[in-house]
């Protein structure tokens, strides 16, 4: 892969090279001028796409991005990439895609800014892939860049009450119990998404947001200023400033993107009580920046950070709300005046994490979505790493919201999501039962699914905590209850969850971090020796290519690991 650290205007191959003519032709019929060519070429990657209110508001943002960084003497160009709408592609076929799109991300975002050989990068996030699609595309190539979260959606209304987009989904599961009618399902439709911006709660994109700007790569504060807010206008034009700044300092991604970086993001998700989508993508985006950095190294963290945030889905609050009281700022300010950060970490302005945070004001004393270190919802982190004979490599359970850590039930075993979906709807899932959908990982899904809509429809039907659900695929940030997934080695790769079957004791406790299923020496060998790879479920197309390359989820699911290991 290459280091892009000793080089400096790489944009003089294009206007300087043995091509010099026919390179500076081309770039006059885009707009470039005499004096544009003694300019560093800023790219501004744009995630833009009207599939999804998460970045429909990007292509504003990205000109004003591309106005700060031509402001600053960069000669900057906007080139776009893409986004899968996880909320749309959610409960169907859609969903295989949404995993392998972070990798199209970055592919896409490297292909041209190498293929152009520009000299630096602002890229511009919404939705969940996009954010750390992004980040793992300026870590490979380790040329100036500065990362913007295009912003949080505002809560909807029905009733008086905040909804949301997980509002819909678990409306689904109150229709199908019979709590409410078609008319009223409607309504939740109708109002839970009120405009632009990534879903409201701390999910997946606002998860990875926060973690971005711990880790050094965003400017402070932009990973909770609302989507529609207007100073998320100005923190792209600052974003096009700042790139010509790094460009000049020499100061490159992975600079910033230290291990300690990585245990600053780790830091701020846990107390904030982020997804589980945040074990794998921090986990690919240390690989993409050269850093050793694994699920046990995210455990150590887990240990000493307590959960403080009372925000959804567990909690009652939306990143709006934390944006009121001091946002993220705010919340790493007290986590550092608790030596809980590193503050001698680099960071995008140039200047470190304790010298950002000094001028930044501690969170509103009234208020209710943060609590006091010494009075946490949890001691640690809610992100808890099981391990046993069901997960030899490790599996991911989400504690925030229970009132249990250890469950025991019956397994009832599932090979497809649809299935799974199919038996909930039959009322064949019970209180006391273990639901286990495998087959549905990195290379089984292929893509390693979300689940929401199977943990809303059991939060639907009011057996949310009663009900155990296992998989080796994966959840949304939406997602709550007693919930397992990243499952390793996964059902497709003869991971010991493809033995389980119908009627074995699945034991799971978070405070031991076990996680195993009662069954002899003897018959786990016997299933071991009878267990028959299934065929690969798309022979062509971006699918199959993903499933051939894609790594175990313990090592975040990457594809562009080196092939000569």
């Amino acid at each position: 892969m290459e280091n892009n650290k000793d080089l400096r205007i790489r944009s003089k191959v294009i206007s300087e090279g043995a091509n010099r003519v026919p390179n500076r032709s081309m770039l006059r019929a885009v707009g470039f001028e005499d004096e544009d060519f003694k300019k560093p070429m800023i790219g501004i990657a744009s995630t833009w796409s009207e599939v999804t209110p998460c970045n429909i508001h990007i292509d504003g943002l990205a000109r004003e991005a591309k106005e700060g960084a031509g402001n600053s003497g960069g000669a900057p160009m906007i080139f776009n990439t893409i986004t899968v709408s996880d909320g749309i592609a959610m409960g169907h076929e859609g969903m295989h895609y949404s995993l392998p799109s972070r990798e199209i991300i970055a592919d896409s975002i490297e292909t041209v800014s190498n293929a152009e050989r520009l000299d630096g990068v602002v890229a511009i996030g919404g939705c969940d892939k996009t954010t750390p699609g992004c980040v793992m595309s300026l870590a490979r190539m380790n040329i100036p860049s500065v990362y913007v979260y295009g912003g949080t959606i505002q809560p909807g209304k029905l009733n008086g009450k905040d909804i949301d987009i997980v509002s819909s989904f678990e409306a689904v599961g109150q229709y199908h119990q019979g709590t409410i009618n078609e008319e009223e399902l409607h309504q939740v439709e109708c109002n839970a998404c009120p405009g632009a911006g990534a879903c409201g709660g701390m999910y997946t994109a606002n998860t990875m947001a926060a973690a971005v700007e711990a880790l050094g790569m965003s400017i402070p504060g932009s990973s909770s200023t609302p989507a529609v807010n207007n100073y998320k206008e100005t923190e792209c034009r600052q974003a096009g400033e700042m790139v010509l700044n790094l460009l000049e300092k020499e100061i490159y991604p992975r600079d910033i993107m230290t291990k300690e970086a990585f245990e600053n993001a780790v830091t701020v998700v846990m107390a904030l009580g982020g997804s589980t989508n945040a074990l794998l993508h921090l986990t690919a985006m240390a690989h993409s920046a050269g850093v050793d950095f694994t699920v046990d190294d995210f455990e150590e963290v887990r240990k000493r950070v307590p959960h403080i945030a009372n925000l959804k889905p567990s909690g009652k609050y939306v990143m709006q709300d934390l944006y009121e009281i001091g946002g993220v700022p705010g919340v790493m300010k007290l986590l550092l005046e608790n030596d809980l950060l590193h503050g001698d970490c680099l960071t995008v302005t140039g200047k470190t994490i304790a010298e950002n945070l000094q001028v930044v004001p501690s969170l509103h004393e009234d208020q209710e979505v943060i609590r006091p270190l010494d009075q946490p919802i949890k001691d640690s982190g809610p992100l808890v790493l099981l391990k046993g004979n069901l997960a030899p490599e490790g599996a991911i359970a989400k504690m925030s919201g229970q009132t249990i850590s250890r469950f025991e039930g019956t397994a009832k075993v599932y090979d497809s999501e649809a299935d799974a979906t199919q038996a909930i709807m039959d009322n064949e899932i019970k209180e006391g039962d273990v639901l286990v959908i495998r087959h549905v990982g990195p290379k089984g899904g292929p893509g390693m699914p979300e689940m929401l809509s199977i943990t809303a429809m059991i939060v639907g039907k009011g057996l949310g905590g009663k009900v155990a659900l296992i998989t080796d695929g994966r959840f949304s940030g939406g997602s709550h209850g007693f919930v397992i997934g990243h499952v390793a080695p996964e059902a497709q790769a003869g991971g010991p969850i493809a033995y389980l079957a119908n009627g074995d004791t699945v034991v799971i406790d978070s405070e031991t971090q076990q996680i195993n299923f009662e069954v002899s020496e003897e018959e786990y060998e016997r299933r071991k020796r009878e267990w028959k790879k299934p065929a690969m479920k798309y022979k062509t197309g971006a699918l199959a290519k993903y499933a051939k390359l894609v790594s175990s989820s313990a090592k975040g699911a990457v594809t562009d690991f080196d092939l000569d290991e």
